[in-house]
């Protein structure tokens, strides 16, 4: 690991700011290497999870990665001009711009739940902002890490992309070395550990973490069509993704309805003949979805479940009505197959509900009610917002993807993500000609009186100062 930093530190400082040309070959390699590798990379994911359908890596994974870096090949040329920038009128007749110049080496912690976007789209986008990247990958996914290492090793030396593997003691020692910046995508709990370790060194950090993503019914909303579409975000790699609908808000009329309509659609998204249905990916976060379910039937709530039958490690949705704040699936994360369902008679109630909660990663309004939906996007936060659907905001790569509080902070996707990447240098021209020294000192000349009086005014007469040592006479009338 130390190796290979150094090794990438030393290639980036002989070359420290690469040519569009050289950055978009880059790009171009790492396209034609992962069109090259796609088969081989859903194969890994599949055993990996234990069972995941090759569709379904090729479309959230290898898709995504691919559109990602094509819009970075049409973008890079405009993000990489300098920006113009304007002078203060004390300083008119001189220039200013910001240069984006790369940061350096920029290192990549990957989770397994999406191990291929989740490593080539932070990637492509240091890439494109002439970094030299080196990766962590993650444990419990080690076929897809073995893919990926090939893939990179056609596309590029060690001293531009190189992976590293191991297990939560390599992540430590790799988040403690001393980054130009650091991209983590993981849990809140796991990314607090991470600020900590690049604080050693004042790393930058980018962290891209969960939280409890609200999906909003509205009584305005096609009741089946919502339905349909929350229970694909609950099912689309068996809910472990970070943007997933970790909850629905129902209104109170609507929940039977709703959550028969959820288990309907569940059904025909993944008909019991069918294995398309994706695995937890390993045995203790299958044990921890029996817990949570557990729990909330300990605590009186109505467990419901998908007519798909439970096979090995695939765990059918399950919808949980009359959930209370002393359940876990009130407070925790979900990130698997359930879908936890709260109620609400007034829509400020919603707003309420959303805002006495952490900020989550995303937010999803079903619905035709305009003030509704303003309301959500003004009055409360969320990392992105998809409005009648879910998640698709983020497979738009020109809209920047981050969270906001504890769901993360910065972005990787975007003109934002490239400057994320980059250092935004000032740079002021002053001509030759230019009076600076009419600043200079000695102070109090006219020129500066002429100057301080035409941006503060004329000066006033200060109050008396009070201090202790001035006791203040009563007045006599």
């Amino acid at each position: 690991m130390e190796r290979l930093f150094q090794a990438q530190r030393s290639a980036f400082a002989a070359a420290p700011y690469p040519a569009l040309a050289d950055r978009k070959q880059g790009l171009r390699r790492l396209r034609d290497a992962v069109r090259k590798h796609a088969d081989s990379l859903a194969q890994a994911a599949d055993r990996d999870f234990g069972g995941r359908a090759h569709a379904e890596t090729m479309m959230v994974d290898v898709l995504p990665s691919v559109l990602h870096i094509n819009h970075l090949l049409g973008g890079l040329r405009r993000w990489m001009r300098p920006s113009r920038r304007s002078v203060e009128l004390l300083f008119l007749g001189n220039s200013a711009k910001v240069v984006y110049q790369p940061k350096g080496v920029v290192g990549i912690v990957v989770p397994w739940n999406f191990p291929v976007y989740l490593a080539l789209g932070p990637l492509a986008t240091a890439l494109a902002a002439g970094n030299r990247c080196l990766i962590k990958t993650s444990e419990f996914a080690p076929r897809t890490s073995a893919a990926l290492r090939a893939l990179l090793a056609e596309a590029f030396t060690e001293d531009e992309v190189a992976i590293v593997e191991g297990d939560a003691d390599v992540a430590r020692q790799f988040t403690g070395l001393p980054f130009d910046h650091l991209v983590f995508t993981g849990s809140p709990e796991v990314g607090r550990h991470v600020m900590r370790a690049a604080a050693e060194h004042l790393t930058p950090v980018t962290l891209e973490l969960g939280g409890k993503s609200p999906a909003i019914v509205s009584s305005s909303a096609n009741l089946a069509t919502a339905a349909r579409r929350i229970a694909h975000g609950k099912t689309v790699n068996a809910g472990q993704i970070c943007v997933a609908p970790d909850y629905a808000l129902v209104p109170e009329a609507l929940a039977a309805r709703f959550a028969t309509e959820v288990l309907n659609a569940s059904a025909a998204l993944f008909p019991a003949d069918r294995d398309d249905y994706a695995s937890i990916i390993h045995d203790r976060a299958h044990q921890r979805m029996n817990d949570l379910l557990d729990d909330a039937r300990a605590h009186g709530a109505q467990v419901m479940r998908s007519a798909m039958p439970e096979d090995g490690r695939r765990v059918p949705l399950h919808v949980v009505l009359g959930v209370t704040p002393r359940m876990r699936i009130a407070r925790e994360e979900i990130f698997g197959p359930i879908l936890p369902v709260f109620t609400y008679r007034a829509f400020e109630d919603v707003v309420t509900h959303i805002r006495g909660g952490t900020r989550p990663l995303a937010m999803y309004y079903f619905g035709d009610d305009k003030a509704e939906s303003t309301t959500l996007l003004q009055r409360t936060h969320a990392g992105g917002v998809t409005l009648n659907d879910w998640g698709w905001h983020v497979l738009n790569h020109d809209l920047p993807f981050g969270g906001t509080g504890t769901s993360g902070m910065g972005n990787y996707h975007g003109a934002e993500g490239f400057r994320e990447l980059s250092h935004a240098k000032a740079v002021f021209s002053e001509r030759k000609w230019f009076p600076i020294e009419l600043f200079h000192p000695p102070y109090g000349t006219f020129i500066q009186r002429l100057t301080l009086r035409m941006f503060l005014g004329r000066p006033t007469a200060a109050p008396p100062v009070q201090t202790e040592a001035s006791p203040v006479t009563a007045s006599q009338d």
